[in-house]
């Protein structure tokens, strides 16, 4: 199987970029499950048949974030009924907003409501829909792919969306000169035979490649007009955008605040919001203050997880899943590779031991190395659970000294979890020494083992729902996340199969087996599935998230005002 240049860095929430795709090969695949495609239902939430989640009226007030914001603790400012301006603020800044050559994270719902694809997730799934693309086909022997454009649909720029616009945007998001190139990587030939339809040919099956279209990454369609006036600026795009969805870009006021502005002759169903403001508050303690004081709408990530428990009146928590998984990366070499002593610090660290008190009831054990919006496994991974038979163990080797470590850009209560997991290990007389990683440090362990940690904890995110885009990217042989190089050749060939196997069910169990082959094999650790969170005010529902995308990306196009 070819393999794919690397071109990218990615999610692994210690990041700052995202990842070079590179492992085995590129693309995306779409989610299966073991039997049947897993469709998630609507966004979970307490009590569990409800879809927004309401505090209880015997929930007691919220005592205070810190002294700071305990002098906050005044009444709520509703939101009006009739507020055509939706207020969310964004803890980190925008690099930049070209869909083809930048690596976002935070901001891909702001890119995602201004820029569109062929197809989408739709909101709250991994099911494929159409976009740009009313209707598409994919032929018998999986090499061409055809797509029938939409009928009425125009940039912002007023030109018209018709297949060659769609050939220009493909052939910018193709050119060596885009960091995101990757994902056509197996693009042989883009064609429009009439004005409504374009033809893309592959140079081998590639299943994944309907979810590589539709990943929040995915090639976007750019307008015409202003590749051809401003191609030969790059920095043009990182502070314009010229696309086709529901909002434009109207202000891009670097470090402060991004405003988009409603598209009035958009041809899909109109937002409910006439604007959207965006500002760049990076204190959450700040971001809470606002919210109480209803100068923003909502907290799209971060909220600490302590205090969702006991909201004051006037705010709701939404919550959905995810594809956010935290997982442990085993240094190879290190004294786990003794199964006996790899027993024991499992039975340590087994997460249902420490999950609700990291995340509240926002996380869910790990049931495989995918995460569980991606494949429900035939034969979830097991923790041993017999602590007094784990101390027994590690008294009978001497002792046994660990290092835990994880990224300092972690969020979403990594390092507490891992503070957990090293209280856990000392009860069974294992020393641990907790080690907090610069920023970026992750990605050179690898070559410089010396320095790495025995257990490294991290919390990744792949591009798209299918197996592929997880176990291709982190786990494989020279995979660009494969963070400590870790390698083994039975489950690379596993995953090679699986990779070209159209029959979902089928491939589902394939990257199964590879899974249980590297847990067994001590390299990989799943530890915990992570929820979705955003706290709003109360009313404001449709909230529109999608698993795929990294936590904290609200559907503009969707949200709105509960009447």
């Amino acid at each position: 199987m070819p393999r794919v240049p690397p071109a990218r860095a990615g999610l692994v929430r210690e990041v700052s970029p995202r990842r070079p795709f590179g492992a085995v090969h590129g693309g995306t695949k779409a989610r299966e499950s073991t039997a049947a495609e897993f469709r998630p239902g609507p966004p979970r939430s307490l009590p569990r048949s409800s879809i927004e989640r309401q505090r209880r009226p015997d929930m007691p007030r919220f005592k205070g974030y810190s002294c700071l914001v305990a002098a906050a603790l005044t009444a709520i400012a509703l939101p009006a009924a009739a507020q055509e301006i939706l207020r969310v603020p964004y803890i980190t800044d925008i690099g930049s907003f070209d869909p083809d050559n930048a690596f976002e994270v935070g901001a891909l719902s702001a890119i995602n409501n201004v820029y569109e694809g062929l197809v989408e997730y739709a909101p709250g799934t991994t099911d494929i829909v159409g976009l740009l693309a009313e209707d598409f086909s994919v032929s018998d022997d999986g090499l061409t792919y055809t797509f029938d454009i939409v009928d009425g649909a125009t940039f912002h720029d007023g030109t018209p969306v018709n297949a060659q616009a769609v050939l220009t945007a493909l052939d910018r998001r193709g050119s060596d000169k885009m960091m995101l190139n990757y994902f056509l990587w197996n693009v042989t030939s883009i064609t429009a035979p009439d004005d409504d339809t374009v033809v893309i040919t592959m140079g081998m099956p590639q299943p994944s490649f309907l979810d590589t279209l539709a990943s929040p990454w995915g090639p976007k369609i750019i307008s015409a007009k202003a590749i051809a006036d401003h191609g030969d600026d790059p920095d043009w795009f990182i502070e314009h955008a010229v696309g086709t969805g529901p909002f434009k870009l109207t202000t891009f006021d670097r470090g402060s605040e991004y405003v988009l502005t409603k598209f009035d002759d958009y041809y899909g169903e109109k937002p409910f919001f006439d604007t959207i403001e965006l500002p760049v508050v990076p204190d959450i303690g700040q971001q809470i203050l606002q919210l109480r004081a209803g100068d923003i709408d909502a907290i799209p990530v971060g909220y600490p997880y302590a205090q969702l428990a006991a909201l004051p009146p006037g705010l709701d928590i939404y919550s959905a899943p995810a594809m956010a998984l935290v997982q442990a990366f085993v240094k190879p070499g290190s004294v786990l590779e003794d199964p006996e002593i790899r027993k024991a610090v499992l039975t340590a660290i087994a997460p249902d031991t420490w999950i609700g008190d990291a995340f509240a009831d926002y996380a869910t054990p790990a049931l495989s190395l995918y995460q569980a919006a991606m494949l429900t496994p035939e034969q979830p991974v097991a923790f041993p659970a017999d602590m007094d038979a784990a101390k027994a163990i590690i008294e009978a080797h001497g002792g046994l000294s660990l290092t835990l470590g994880y990224g300092a850009g972690n969020t979403d209560n990594v390092g507490q979890a891992a503070d957990l997991m090293a209280a856990n290990l000392a009860a069974i007389g294992v020393d641990v020494q907790i080690l907090t990683l610069p920023a970026g440090a992750v990605y050179g362990l690898k070559d410089d083992l010396d320095s790495a940690p025995d257990l490294l904890i991290t919390r990744s995110s792949p591009d798209a729902a299918h197996p592929d885009t997880q176990a291709s990217v982190f786990y494989t042989t020279g995979a660009v996340l494969n963070l400590l190089g870790a390698s083994l050749p039975e489950a690379d060939d596993i995953v090679g199969q699986a990779f070209s196997v159209a029959d979902k069910a089928e491939a589902a169990k394939l990257y199964e087996q590879a899974g249980h082959l590297w847990f067994d094999a001590g390299m990989y650790i799943p530890l915990a599935d992570i929820e979705e969170v955003v706290v709003h005010a109360a009313g404001l529902t449709d909230i529109g998230t999608r698993p795929v995308f990294p936590p904290g990306n609200i559907d503009f196009g969707t949200v709105r005002w509960a009447e």
